[in-house]
């Protein structure tokens, strides 16, 4: 078997993987990365993480919160 090679010698190697000069991320400001806007971009995909991750710590304290209150009184 031959030695493994690092995953970034592997991908330098591929072609599809080479990006184009100009073809990379277009920089966006803040402003507009922050920005309320509907459909599927990338500021509403941002957005949905955000209050993902703060419907799921809101429904953890809650539970947490019932499990400590439950325990309380028995």
């Amino acid at each position: 078997m031959p030695p493994a090679q690092p995953l970034s010698a592997i991908d330098s190697d591929h072609p599809s993987l080479q990006a184009e000069p100009g073809q990379g991320p277009e920089p966006v400001s803040q402003q507009e990365l922050n920005a309320w806007r509907r459909g599927f971009t990338p500021q509403a995909e941002i957005w949905n993480g955000r209050l993902a991750m703060v419907g799921l710590s809101v429904g953890l304290t809650v539970l947490l919160l019932a499990r400590i209150v439950a325990g309380s009184q028995g």
